[in-house]
């Protein structure tokens, strides 16, 4: 069985939303007028999707096309820049008349074109000049006038050697009499006929004789083998060949390239390719399709092109009717020489009644190469097309339409003209260069690129049309293009591949009222904040740093109170610029592409990294350095007690000082190592209920950069261990009362409320931050609530303090009016008595160390005492010994006069 391709050919996207008018994130294009007798082929877009809209997006490209015998002078391709301009806009795009290019080209001579560049315009003019041994037959000059040339076009002659004494060139050929395209029984003899009318021309190959030498390959590759290599191995040589039927002109390609031989091939792939069209999925079989078309369905395909046989049409577009692959959103595309009929022949391999295969082939394209030239011209032959058909259908022995190859025997009758004009060509050059056509053989690869490269350079008028070959030797000349319309093929055009022009006739008709779309059409759009969402919270932010200016001056204003001066004033300033700086962070947290364009996404990322960083640093930063030193004075041991009077400010702002210098270079080489930059998130596609062919590609816009993750590591790593810090320093200071930081409570409490809302905040909003307003209300109502909470605990206070007892009054006035000076505060009544017992304790140490020292005195003089007094004579009378009587006591332990005495 043969070899079947079915691929889907996905063209440019049609016109069911290719394209959309930009909104207010995105630049466009305002549609351009076309140039006089031409117009604009825009990409994606029908005709009325043209008129509804006024802008094109950036990117977007317009291509200039012209009617006619006209041709795109100036820019043919513009595209829509960023600054809402097109390309190339100071040059104008002209449609002018242009003359046939085929006078710019001359056999056997050459063709001088002056007075005007390529393409020949209006008032070009060329003069034609033979090569040596040729003589000029007709005008040598000709003048391009109104897209016309003055004069016919002259060729080049030379006298022709008698007939007795040409040497034989031989041709090859393969003709299919039978089989599944018997198109060898009207081919062959169009080819005779060639033969005969080509050496009859006393201008081409006069000193040789083409012959022909053919086999039936009955279109079947093993019997087309076989013939191949007695073609090839038996002499006399041929120096090409000339197969018929796809399946057999496939072996012969790949043979030719051994014996250095041309065969010309048409790759379809490498076509689409250079014209930008993209193949994105094939499928072949042998016997059954119904596994590819499967694989078609599943790999979405809508655009199919597909190659086979007409048999093998029958059973591939029965499965399209079972696998529903057919109606409004596909369309097939097939070779245009299936019979009229062929979907409604009886099949006997398939089980699809009729009325079902004419519903699963409705609305396909055919494709196929205009065979005939239907101008009334006459070719190099001499002959029109018509005359062509007469003279073939007279040598036929059976009725044209029982023929098999009728319809391509005038592209067989021009093939061997094309070669015959390469071998003179070929014959005439190379008679300066000491090489002859007898000379070939396979291993003469000279020869054989001298003939291609003449081959490719032919253009003549042929019974089939103009012939011209491209670079790849591919035939160029009209293609009929015809649909299926109610069961009947319609003509909707021809298309010129030597002018790349196209012609419609606009009598195409869709299922579903437009081209398909050659897949599921994909629209991108951009989640962005919620509007009400971002102007809440902007209006939450901006108060919020109406309190903290308020309260900043507050307390520059009130800074030389005495309570406000042992509050450390400078350092709740400076939480108050922090807090201020960490709300202006919430607007550009908030700005994405519907308020800002890409290149402005940069600057707006390392706003945000910098107004959190700074502000955090200075707002919590100065709170961290409170709590530090007070723990750090309140902690150290007996001996060191005096640090407590000696807190020195310096040291409370080089604190602050380091960690804000900590942030800023850490910022600093992250801007400069790895800037932010805007990322795109890209989610799964949606589809929406209306249109079945769209769907809708989210988008979300990001502040990334390469290594996001290690940058998040250090910065919420060093982050996180102050706020668990800070925490910890809080709760182990909360019991002590200083006077040199007097707020230190208030303090712990701002410090736990932002550790508690960071802590959560930091991880929530990485894991939702695939939904914009979530990730958003997280972050900036944690940065809102945290400073508030600061401003609000550090700062109100103090204001109600002072408003409530006036600031003016001193401490003592304050105790007159209060009965107490720590009736009213907590913190004061605990510093009084604590100064109390300090005096207390002093008084008690002195005088214990008195009452040593009394004691020491005492026991010294009754050691004394039995020294200076002897022992006294008992008394005569029997009573006890009398002494000298005794002084009367000056010191005596008697526990009350010993005090009486420190009295």
């Amino acid at each position: 069985m043969l070899l079947v391709l079915l691929a889907p050919l996905f063209f440019g996207p049609p016109g069911t939303g290719g394209a959309q008018a930009p909104n207010a994130t995105s630049a466009g294009c305002q549609i351009i007028h076309p140039p006089w007798e031409g117009g604009i082929r825009y990409r994606g877009l029908t005709r009325d999707q043209v008129k509804a809209i006024n802008f094109l997006p950036v990117d977007y490209e317009i291509e200039y096309v012209c009617r006619g015998e006209r041709e795109v002078v100036g820019p043919k391709v513009r595209k829509c820049l960023a600054n809402g301009s097109w390309t190339d806009m100071d040059t104008p795009s002209r449609c002018v008349r242009i003359c046939s290019k085929s006078y710019l080209t001359l056999e056997n001579g050459k063709a001088f074109l002056t007075g005007g560049d390529l393409p020949a315009l209006d008032g070009a003019r060329v003069d034609f000049r033979c090569d040596p041994d040729f003589h000029l037959v007709g005008s040598s000059r000709s003048i391009c006038i109104q897209g016309q040339w003055s004069t016919p076009k002259p060729h080049c002659q030379v006298n022709r050697t008698p007939h007795s004494e040409r040497r034989a060139v031989y041709i090859g050929a393969l003709f299919p009499m039978s089989g599944g395209w018997p198109g060898g029984q009207a081919c062959q003899p169009a080819v005779e006929m060639a033969l005969e009318d080509v050496n009859s021309r006393r201008d081409i190959l006069p000193d040789y004789e083409l012959k022909l030498i053919h086999h039936d390959s009955k279109c079947d590759p093993g019997q087309a083998t076989k013939y191949l290599y007695e073609l090839l191995y038996n002499d006399p040589i041929k120096i090409i060949l000339m197969p018929g039927c796809s399946s057999v002109s496939t072996l012969v390609a790949e043979a030719a390239r051994m014996w250095n031989l041309i065969v010309t091939l048409d790759d379809l792939e490498e076509r689409v390719k250079e014209a930008g069209i993209e193949i994105t999925f094939r499928q072949s079989f042998f016997s059954d399709p119904a596994v590819p078309v499967k694989n078609l369905k599943r790999q979405d395909a809508r655009i199919i092109v597909g190659l086979f046989y007409e048999t093998e049409a029958r059973k591939v577009f029965c499965e399209v009717y079972k696998e529903r692959l057919f109606g409004k959103k596909y369309v097939w595309f097939l070779i245009g020489w299936y019979a009229d009929n062929w979907f409604k022949t009886y099949d006997p391999s398939i089980n699809c009644t009729v009325d079902e295969m004419t519903e699963a082939v409705e609305g396909h394209i055919t494709t196929e190469i205009v065979m005939l030239n239907p101008a009334n011209t006459r070719s190099i032959s001499n002959m029109t097309s018509q005359e062509f058909v007469e003279k073939l259908t007279k040598r036929l022995k059976r009725h044209p339409e029982e023929t098999g190859g009728f319809q391509e025997a005038p592209l067989a009758y021009d093939a061997i003209w094309a070669l015959a004009l390469a071998l003179n060509k070929t014959s005439g050059g190379s008679s300066h260069s000491g090489v002859r056509l007898e000379d070939f053989n396979y291993n003469n690869q000279t020869i054989t690129d001298q003939i291609y490269r003449a081959m490719n350079s032919s253009s003549f008028e042929g019974v089939s049309g103009h012939v011209v070959f491209d670079a790849s030797g591919s035939r160029m000349a009209w293609t009929l293009i015809e649909q299926l319309q109610g069961g009947s093929y319609k003509k909707i055009g021809y298309y010129d591949s030597t002018k790349d022009d196209l012609s419609w006739s606009k009598m195409d008709k869709w299922i579903g009222g437009a081209p398909p779309a050659d897949q599921t059409l994909v629209i991108k759009t951009f989640r962005f904040l919620s509007q009400k969402l971002f102007i809440s919270v902007s209006v939450l932010s901006s108060l919020g740093i109406v309190l903290a200016v308020v309260c900043l001056s507050f307390n520059i204003y009130n800074s030389h109170v005495r309570y406000i001066q042992n509050s450390q004033p400078n350092l709740n300033n400076l939480t108050a610029v922090g807090c201020s700086l960490a709300l202006a962070a919430v607007f550009p947290l908030g700005l994405d592409g519907y308020h800002i364009r890409r290149n402005q996404f940069p600057f707006v990322c390392q706003a945000r990294l910098w107004l959190l960083g700074l502000g955090f640093s200075l707002g919590y930063g100065s709170m961290f350095t409170k709590i530090w030193w007070v723990h750090t004075v309140f902690t150290k041991k007996e001996e060191k007690k005096e640090w407590r009077k000696t807190l020195e400010p310096w040291k409370l702002y080089a604190t602050v000082g380091l960690l804000v210098g900590m942030d800023v270079l850490t910022l600093a080489i992250w801007q400069i190592i790895d800037p932010l930059h805007r990322t795109i998130e890209t989610f799964a596609k949606e589809d929406p209920k209306e249109d079945i062919d769209v769907s809708i590609l989210p988008q979300l816009e990001h502040c990334s950069s390469k290594k996001m993750n290690t940058w998040l590591g250090i910065f919420y790593g060093y982050k996180g261990l102050l706020l668990l810090l800070g925490i910890f320093l809080a709760y182990e200071t909360k019991s002590v009362s200083t006077e040199k930081i007097n707020d230190h409570r208030a303090v712990g409490m701002a410090i736990y409320n932002v550790a508690v809302l960071c802590l959560i905040t930091a991880p929530v909003t990485m894991i939702l931050s695939s939904q914009q307003d979530a990730a958003f209300a997280f972050a900036s109502l944690a940065i809102v609530f945290s400073s508030y909470i600061t401003l609000v605990v550090l700062f109100v206070p103090k204001m109600r303090r002072l408003i409530t007892r006036g600031e003016w009054q001193s401490e003592a006035q304050d105790t007159m009016k209060t009965g107490s000076s720590t009736n009213n505060n907590e913190e004061e009544k605990s510093r009084l008595l604590e100064k109390e017992n300090r005096e207390l304790e002093k008084i008690i140490a002195e005088k214990e160390e008195r009452v040593s020292e009394l004691r020491h005195q005492l026991r010294s003089r009754q050691q004394l005492r039995p020294r200076r007094h002897p022992p006294t004579p008992p008394d005569p009378s029997g009573g006890l010994p009398r002494g000298p009587p005794e002084p009367p006591d000056r010191l005596s332990c008697d526990g009350s006069r010993v005090h009486l005495l420190y009295k």
